[in-house]
């Protein structure tokens, strides 16, 4: 038999089964899928059809499965893919051919470690929310709280809105060149008002301990940048649960990633290039001199940014370790199995947990099968500013995050910056040999920069050199901020009684005007070409200051044409010189000859026996030593210290102070000049008209001391030349400006 159904009755059947499904898949289209993280993870596994990952080490030295921190056992792929050679093997060594190359990195890196940013990936629209004034560092700021509306049109259920703050100097100019900074906080945070952090988060701008270096939105502000504070979490959650949400969840609306779709760090980068949309249009703003910033994770998102955006002009990257600046082919520290498992899996792309699978239906791969490494995403920034910055194990920035491998990356990204006419390390290019330099040694001469401070988990130490350095590079003169106050009470609380001094133990000083000529002294270093290299106290630095014309002039009358620049510091004892070359005055000029004169505030008015000749005396040789690893191929001409004659009772020790420093030197690489008795009689009673105040050479003195320099300085430098190319001179911050 056979059952007929009538017409009508199968039509509406028809419509409302149609009906009824198609309901049914708009309540599913308007509702992103939710899944938890290791679900996420998972459904990555099998889509790349991995049925087991290799685990990570952990980080803690006290776990079985600790990380290795071996370094014998640190490179178990000791060769890194070719950064200047076609996939064809055709060598690159023209900027046309590094075209070409930096396309297939660039696919490389899409395709199997960071994601494609997609191609439907909506517009954004911005708004200010909010507009305000205020004060950051004691000069005036106008601020905006801007909000990115991603178009979600297409997926309505899924709203993603970027946070962004832009605060920029109230009274420039001209255009400002802008730091983009990956972390979270409010308009009134920005613009230096007390907000009580979320509950159970850190403050995003914590209070900088007295003494301490400004916070960078104040050393920005000060030197005439303006800076973006931008909410990195506002873009893409960081969790693999978010996945289908955010600007990736958006795109795919609200299903799961495919194996090359981006991770969060990629997002994170597309979120910063919107804003330098935005700051493209902004009146005040230098779009030319954009910068990027970020530490940790972050500092992965800025080198992530830099590298694929080549409209930003520098990059400042803070202890990003994996997934950063480490080479994923380091077995030290941080692994590629940590970065496939399910706690940083959806920083990158799906395809990158291949290199950690155990077992699949491709059986196994690992680190050394990544067809590309950090060299080459550091490369990718070439030859636009790169400072590499990493803080010290002890003070919190673990071994964990391989400071060694990524200044191996740095130096295997060398040959790229060169070839496109920009300036490296000044290392060779054997990563496999070079060591990192010594803590807070610099190397910043060129377009790509290494500096490990001797800080923790942060970039906050190495601000004022970032600054310093792209100043020079973005011709602008640099203006550093003074230290956070240090109040009275404290201060007087802190001051050790002068007997408890140590000349060979550097210690700062932290009064204001004194911070302030130190950062003078760091933008003179990269401010000019040094071949002579003055370093002492007040004696040394009114030689060659502003603030005293006639002394400048006599300066210039015996050195012009070697390149000499004068880094001395009035009231500075031995320890205090120590401070500050420890902390960077020479760090990257790499003199020929450096002049010393160091002591007399030591040595002080009143004799101090035995111990005090003897603490000198090791100070003087601290602070040569200092210089030779700081300046390893200058030679170092000592000065012995000087008659003073506001109490010639101090004459015999700083007599027995000379003879200790005279056998120091060795005739070569050390020479010891001793002007003395050209100065004074044989009681150290200074002659008539050497000395303005019993202390401070005069005009006449000086050149005494000059005439004796003349014969060194000729056979060390050659006779001197008819231009000079030193530093602008600088005088004290405190002085009376005309």
């Amino acid at each position: 038999m056979t059952l007929r159904i009538p017409f009508m009755r199968t039509r509406h059947a028809l419509v409302l089964t149609l009906l009824t499904v198609s309901v049914a898949r708009s309540t599913r289209a308007q509702q992103p899928r939710t899944w938890t993280t290791a679900q996420d993870h998972q459904n990555m596994m099998a889509q790349l059809g991995i049925r087991a990952l290799r685990a990570g080490p952990s980080g803690s030295e006290q776990d079985l499965n600790h990380a290795n921190y071996d370094e014998t056992k640190a490179n178990p792929f000791p060769k890194y893919p070719e950064v200047l050679t076609l996939n064809g093997g055709r060598k690159v060594t023209t900027r046309r051919l590094w075209a070409v190359r930096r396309a297939e990195i660039v696919e490389a890196f899409e395709r199997e470690v960071y994601g494609r940013v997609p191609r439907n990936v909506p517009a954004v629209t911005w708004t200010v929310a909010e507009s305000d004034t205020g004060s950051v560092g004691g000069r005036r700021v106008v601020g905006r709280q801007l909000v990115g509306r991603v178009d979600n049109a297409s997926y309505p259920a899924i709203s993603v809105e970027i946070a962004a703050t832009l605060v920029l100097p109230a009274d420039a100019k001209g255009p400002v060149p802008v730091m983009i900074m990956f972390r979270p906080g409010s308009l009134g945070q920005a613009l230096g008002r007390p907000t009580p952090p979320a509950a159970g988060r850190p403050a995003p701008f914590p209070p900088p301990a007295p003494g301490s270096d400004a916070p960078a939105t104040e050393q920005l502000i000060i030197d005439g940048w303006g800076f973006v504070v931008l909410s990195p979490t506002s873009i893409q959650a960081d969790n693999g649960a978010g996945l289908t949400r955010g600007v990736i969840g958006l795109v795919n609306t609200g299903e799961p990633r495919k194996p090359d779709d981006w991770g969060a760090l990629r997002a994170w980068a597309w979120g910063a290039s919107r804003v330098l949309d935005y700051l493209e249009k902004t009146p005040g703003v230098n779009a030319k001199q954009v910068g990027i910033e970020g530490v940790s994770r972050y500092g992965k998102a800025a080198l992530v940014t830099m590298a694929f955006d080549q409209r930003f002009a520098a990059v400042l990257i803070g202890s990003s370790g994996a997934g950063g600046a480490k080479p994923h082919r380091r077995n030290f520290g941080e692994a590629v199995e940590n970065l496939t498992g399910s706690g940083e899996y959806h920083w990158m792309a799906g395809n990158f947990l291949k290199y950690g699978a155990a077992d699949a239906t491709f059986g196994s791969r690992n680190a050394g099968d990544i067809p590309v490494d950090a060299h080459q995403l550091l490369a990718l920034c070439a030859p636009r500013l790169t400072f590499v910055s990493y803080g010290v194990p002890e003070r919190g920035d673990a071994k964990w995050l391989d400071q060694q491998g990524s200044f191996m990356a740095t130096i295997a990204a060398q040959p790229v910056f060169r070839l496109l006419g920009a300036n490296d390390l000044g290392r060779s290019d054997d990563y496999t040999t070079e060591k990192m330099p010594p803590v807070n040694v610099g190397l910043l001469d060129g377009q790509l920069a290494w500096r490990q401070h001797d800080g923790g988990h942060t970039d906050g130490p190495n601000w004022k050199y970032f600054l310093s350095w792209a100043d020079h590079h973005f011709d602008r003169r640099y203006t550093p901020a003074p230290p956070v106050p240090v109040p009275a009470t404290v201060a007087s609380q802190q001051a050790p009684a002068q007997g408890q001094w140590r000349a060979d133990v550097a210690m700062a000083r932290t009064d204001s005007n004194s911070m302030i000529a130190h950062r003078q002294l760091l933008a003179k270093r990269a401010q000019g070409r040094i071949d002579l290299y003055f370093m002492g106290n007040s004696i040394t630095r009114r030689w060659g200051a502003t603030d005293y014309p006639d002394f400048l002039a006599n300066w210039n009358a015996n050195f012009h044409g070697w390149n000499a620049a004068n880094f001395g510091w009035g009231a500075d004892r031995i320890e205090h010189m120590l401070w500050r070359i420890e902390n960077g005055e020479l760090d990257g000029v790499n003199p020929k000859v450096i002049v010393i004169l160091a002591g007399t505030n030591n040595v002080g008015q009143r004799p101090g026996g035995d111990e005090k000749v003897a603490d000198i005396t090791r100070g003087i040789r601290a602070l040569i030593d200092l210089c030779r690893r700081k300046a390893p191929h200058a030679t170092i001409i000592v000065t012995g210290i000087l008659p003073r004659n506001d109490n010639v009772a101090v004459m015999p020790e700083i007599n027995r102070i000379n003879e200790n420093i005279a056998r120091m030197a060795d005739g070569r690489r050390i020479r010891y000049l001793d002007i003395n008795a050209r100065l004074a009689d044989a009681d150290g009673k200074l002659f008539d008209g050497m000395a303005v105040d019993g202390l401070h050479l005069s005009v006449k003195g000086y050149q005494v001391w000059a005439d004796a320099l003349n014969p060194l300085l000729t056979e060390l430098l050659g006779p001197r030349a008819a231009t000079d190319q030193a530093p602008p001179p600088t005088g004290d911050p405190s002085a009376r400006r005309p």
